[in-house]
């Protein structure tokens, strides 16, 4: 049974922990010297961690390969504000040696309450074409098992069990929330888009072990995957309008918004924009709360900088959470017919001692120096 997650790193810093982890990544890179050393990073349900390994490399290199599972021992510290693990030994496990539940982040929320959720939704559809394709889809029972599995993203948003399902319901909700104020639009279009626009993710990502590409998902992408699913369920509905599948087409090839986020076509008609700016928008703000949950111990409002996103985040929590106030010390009591203490820059016939151009008094009081801070460049 797993005991440490890399969620409790808080508590074990600066100490040597025993463990076990998936490797996610696993690269051998040289030392100055020329000599080879491991980068990893390492991943659990909780989160992931970069691990390099220094010393007894090439006993190592061949041991393992990514998405193998690793007990290891090694020193847990900081680097730069965020934790790493310096690795003493490794040694690979076997798949009967774990527990599969341990190594992939699912998400916190009941998977059949947003089964549910998304289901409720479909039944509202009004356009007969569009509800009988999406029940269609939920009724599949290949569909329906990974829909309520896969990841959003391998990396970016919503990246763990339960998070395409997740994510759409969200979209649901928000998709809902704004056709009530833009009456014009064809709600039923915009959820159907939202149903559609991700569900090639599963058939595009591996998540057995830890997040990865198919071979068929790196070669075509999301987008063509679901094309092609597009294209075999509505074969199977009688009469359904080409006018319609041209739309929810364009749905699915315009949802990223741009042709440098892979858009092969901008939105054209309003509910593909709405599509995609709520699509744009839920990813960032899942992706904003994930990566204040990582850097959670630390102390300071700003986090790091979020790749992603490309730039620092201001965790407004912490910011407006009132800091305590500087405990006051205690005065001085002088002993009976003892002199008082010199206070600090005071002076005193005492010795003096040269350090650097300042005289500093040898019975210890203190001199207090201003020191003028240079100004950053803006």
């Amino acid at each position: 049974m797993k005991e440490f997650f890399i969620c409790d790193c808080a508590q074990h810093e600066n100490k040597v922990i025993v463990s076990t982890f998936v490797v996610v990544s696993k690269q051998v890179k040289p030392k100055k010297t020329g000599e080879p050393y491991l980068a990893l990073i390492l991943g659990d349900r909780s989160g992931q961690i970069e691990a390099k390994m220094w010393d007894n490399v090439e006993d190592a290199l061949d041991a393992f390969e990514q998405d193998d599972f690793l007990k290891i021992k090694g020193l847990l510290n900081k680097y730069k504000n965020r934790f790493q693990l310096t690795i003493h030994k490794l040694r690979r496990l076997g798949d009967t040696e774990i527990e599969f539940a341990d190594y992939l982040p699912k998400t916190t929320k009941n998977i059949d309450e947003l089964w549910g959720s998304l289901g409720g939704f479909v039944g509202t559809l009004q356009n007969p074409h569009l509800k009988a394709l999406l029940e269609a889809f939920m009724a599949d029972p290949e569909v329906a098992q990974a829909y309520r599995n896969a990841p959003a993203a391998k990396t970016l948003h919503h990246a763990y069990i339960g998070g395409l399902l997740d994510h759409v319901v969200s979209l649901f909700r928000s998709c809902d929330l704004i056709c009530r104020n833009y009456p014009h639009l064809n709600r039923d279009l915009v959820l159907a888009g939202a149903f559609l626009h991700d569900i090639g993710k599963i058939h595009e990502l591996n998540y057995n072990r830890s997040f990865s590409y198919t071979t068929r998902g790196q070669l075509l992408g999301h987008m063509v995957i679901e094309l092609e699913m597009l294209q075999a369920k509505t074969a199977l509905i009688p009469g359904f309008p080409p006018e319609l599948k041209t739309l929810l087409e364009h749905l699915i090839i315009s949802h990223h918004g741009q042709y440098e986020f892979g858009s092969p076509k901008l939105p054209m008609f309003p509910e593909a924009l709405l599509l995609h700016y709520m699509d744009d928008l839920d990813s960032k703000m899942e992706s904003m709360r994930a990566h204040f949950e990582r850097e959670s111990e630390l102390e300071t409002a700003w986090s790091s900088y979020n790749t992603s996103l490309g730039r620092p985040l201001l965790n407004t929590a912490k910011y407006l959470t009132p800091k305590p106030a500087p405990a006051a010390e205690p005065a001085a009591v002088s002993e009976p017919g003892s002199a008082p203490e010199p206070s600090a820059g005071s002076v005193t016939h005492s010795e003096t001692l040269p350090l650097t151009g300042l005289d500093v008094p040898a019975n210890g009081a203190k001199i207090a120096v201003a020191v003028a801070q240079p100004t950053e460049k803006s």
